[in-house]
């Protein structure tokens, strides 16, 4: 019988860090590994993921090695470094990874693929700073998870969850698991593989069998390692989180910060539905850990097939049948929200909730129209404020 072959590729996470063994990294996929068949020599396994990666980088050095190794599983999992970075922009991580999960799919292997917990608040950084990178890991993840299910992936759900909460799953630095989560990775990961019938040995034991860092170590580790991290990450990142941060706290005292999750959320959109249309294998729906479909993004978005209906917002009205919008048309949100929100053409079929029954269409000019007559008859001015968060738990279609 032919060895299975499986080849990792990504940035730190999968690289091992925060799993020490044998003088080097080890991690959840090398754990993974070694439970893919019932004896472990039976597995070929290659990992080419290097801390720092990007997934450019992945796109243009890791895939091309990987493809040459004819995998029977790879593992791509990537992006949160895409968000640590000022360059960050969600069209070329779409980009990205849809050509290297197409790549595989093409050469029939398995993918498998995850989403993963925003840094800043695993980093514990204040409101300001932490929300615009939790922003841009729910857009990575939405990305994900759509092309997850655009290439028949196999994919972790990762994002959240009480592993999250549990800092003895964590290393020192905060950012990558520990022995015990890189463990329950690899226990997740399995379960997903076992299902699909792509792993057949015994799942990991979930059991360290190194001690957890002491705080000694995770200090020494903050003076070393860590603080060169902060340097390069202020070099890079900073002065633009700090705009970002400066943005939010701007939309917040005037009471609009539901737009930033809106642009968000449209940015996703209008990233996937740039990307070129599948020619081969994979538009299979993906198996995730979650037995639902994909999780929400930035805005509280989530794909719909075929005659689905989305899932009323906290126990709204039934999905309504859409139509499509002309140029220039937006959406008449309810309570006297004067607020239209721009909205995109929706496939046929596809439905959408809107919040509280709001279905009404009017070209612009109109919106505008009652906006000011509105306005004139005195509607409190929370009003506009409360529409767009009702807007913001508006289940989106995103192509």
């Amino acid at each position: 019988m032919r060895p299975v072959r499986f080849v990792a590729l990504g940035d730190s996470l999968t690289e091992g860090v925060g799993d020490p063994a044998d003088g080097g990294w080890r991690g959840w996929a090398a754990l993974l590994a070694a439970a893919l068949a019932e004896h472990s020599e039976d597995v070929r396994f290659t990992n080419l993921a290097v801390s720092g990666a990007q997934t450019r980088d992945v796109l243009e050095r890791q895939t091309p090695a990987a493809l040459e190794l004819r995998p029977d599983l790879v593992s791509v999992v990537v992006g949160v470094n895409d968000t640590l970075r000022r360059t960050f922009d969600i069209h070329a991580v779409a980009a990205h990874l849809d050509q290297v999960y197409a790549a595989f799919a093409r050469q029939g292997a398995t993918v498998l693929t995850a989403c993963l917990p925003d840094p800043g608040a695993m980093l514990r950084l204040p409101g300001a700073l932490a929300r615009p990178l939790a922003r841009r890991q729910r857009a990575v993840n939405a990305v994900v998870h759509a092309l997850s299910d655009r290439h028949g992936a196999v994919h972790l759900h990762a994002a959240d969850g009480a592993w999250i909460d549990d800092r003895s799953l964590w290393s020192a630095d905060r950012l990558h698991p520990g022995e015990r989560g890189h463990r329950q990775l690899a226990v997740r990961c399995h379960a997903l593989l076992a299902e699909a019938g792509r792993a057949t040995g015994a799942p990991p034991s979930p059991e360290p069998e190194f001690p957890a860092p002491t705080r000694t170590a995770g200090l020494w580790w903050l003076a070393t390692a860590g603080t060169g991290w902060v340097v390069r990450r202020c070099n890079d990142l900073l002065p633009q989180l700090l705009r970002l941060a400066a943005d939010e706290l701007h939309h917040r005292v005037r009471g609009t910060g539901a737009r930033l999750d809106l642009r968000a959320s449209a940015a996703v959109s209008a990233a996937l539905a740039s990307l070129p249309e599948t020619t081969g294998a994979g538009s299979r729906r993906p198996r995730t850990d979650q037995g639902t479909a994909p999780p929400e993004s930035a805005a509280g978005t989530r794909r719909l097939h075929g005659e689905e209906r989305a899932a009323p917002p906290e126990g709204g009205a039934e999905g309504v049948p859409v139509r499509r919008f002309g140029v220039g048309e937006r959406v008449v949100l309810p309570e006297g929200g004067a607020e239209g929100v721009p909205v995109r053409r929706f496939g046929v079929d596809e439905r959408a909730v809107l919040p509280e029954g709001a279905g009404e269409t009017v070209p612009a000019a109109e919106a505008q129209r009652r906006r000011t007559a509105t306005n004139r008859t005195g509607v409190p001015g929370g009003a506009c404020a409360a529409a767009g968060r009702s807007a913001e738990r508006t289940t989106a279609i995103t192509g």
